[in-house]
């Protein structure tokens, strides 16, 4: 059963210690892979959730956020040293007081929706560079619950804006997990890049 009581800021900790490895292990060589996301390739979709990642740490401050540009963060030597930094910084931001209450000025919605906003991004994202890259990422139970109502929610307005694909059929016996990436449109068993 969802705990929907549990802080946004402990489930983006829990998200932020299963990222890490996955981030970390990601070599330059294969920047250019196509991943589940398919408008990104491995560097573009990393660019992506930096963005997120330092962007909703302002919307937790009840601050504006820039989504104009997408800096490219992947050329700075440290880059995967510099994502944990930042996943601390967005865990520290979601857990000051306040940070859940009242209305996101940015984007007009709860601020507990702009936090798992966030957390769906360093989910789902995170097993998008995964499957590009060869590995498995499974996410702790209580996040991928914690994320449902949202993605119920969200789903219609996200996919008229492009941001989910269409909903597929999920795979028989599918995992609580496999059935949220399905309803974000991803296959979550059978994905391989598009043939040339």
């Amino acid at each position: 059963m969802t705990n929907r009581t549990q802080p946004i800021s402990e489930l983006l900790g829990t998200a932020a210690t299963q990222a890490a490895p996955v981030v970390r292990g990601i070599t330059d060589d294969s920047f250019a892979a196509p991943t589940p996301c398919s408008e990104y390739d491995v560097r573009a979709l990393l660019n992506h959730l930096f963005q997120v990642v330092v962007n909703f740490q302002a919307l937790a401050a009840k601050q504006p956020a820039d989504f104009s540009t997408t800096p490219d963060c992947l050329s700075e030597p440290d880059w995967r040293a510099r994502f944990e930094t930042e996943t601390a910084k967005l865990v520290a931001a979601w857990a000051a007081p306040g940070a859940e209450e009242g209305t996101s000025a940015g984007m007009g919605l709860p601020s507990r929706t702009v936090g798992s906003m966030a957390l769906l991004d360093l989910t789902v994202h995170v097993w998008d560079l995964a499957q590009a890259t060869g590995r498995s990422f499974e996410p702790d139970p209580a996040v991928v619950e914690n994320l449902w109502e949202l993605v119920e929610r969200m789903a219609p307005t996200a996919r008229k804006m492009n941001v989910f694909g269409e909903a597929v059929e999920p795979p028989e016996g599918a995992s609580s997990f496999e059935l949220l990436l399905a309803a974000t449109g991803r296959n979550p068993r059978d994905w391989a890049p598009a043939a040339e």
